[in-house]
């Protein structure tokens, strides 16, 4: 069986080695880049987001509040990025999968997620070239992370006793 890194890597097309390359030994993009870095490229990610032209997608989000998406995103990438641990010590562990489970995650959305990231990276100022490879790499293995897990899970729930119409139980 093929892990989920694994299919992370052969549907992102990135090799795991370049999708963690911003845990090197003496890269700390935290650092290099600064705490308004962060901010100011979940913002420019989640206005992208929350007016996307595609209904399906924006709906995907439709649930959340943008000012919180923002800071969650911004929260995860400081502390993922070896910043303070802002995000686990409001919200806990980040569980990236277990988190994006209720949301209709597909290999669809992720490229339009990627799509979006990508403009974003490419339009926040402050980000030099070498740290956008890293996180455009550590974003798109991330993403097809995230899909293979939600896949991945729904693939092991089974059908409530007592349930109606197709809504599965957890299966742990």
């Amino acid at each position: 069986m093929q892990s989920l890194q694994d299919k992370a890597a052969e549907w992102s097309g990135v090799d795991t080695t370049l999708a963690f390359a911003v845990d090197e030994d003496g890269t700390n993009l935290f650092q290099k880049l600064g705490p308004q870095t962060f901010i100011n490229l979940s913002t420019n990610f989640y206005n992208r987001v929350y007016d996307d032209e595609e209904e399906w997608f924006r709906s995907i989000f439709g649930k959340s509040k943008k000012e919180e998406a923002i800071q969650n995103q911004y929260e995860f990438l400081v502390q993922r990025m070896g910043g303070p641990n802002f995000y686990s010590q409001r919200r806990g562990h980040p569980a990236l999968i277990a988190r994006h489970r209720a949301f209709d995650v597909t290999h669809e959305g992720a490229k339009r997620w990627l799509h979006h990231m990508q403009q974003a990276l490419d339009t926040t100022s402050d980000i030099d070239d070498d740290s956008k490879i890293k996180l455009i790499n550590f974003f798109r293995h991330t993403a097809y992370f995230i899909v293979a897990g939600v896949e991945s899970r729904n693939q092991n729930q089974t059908p409530c006793k007592n349930a109606s119409g197709s809504h599965p139980c957890k299966n742990f």
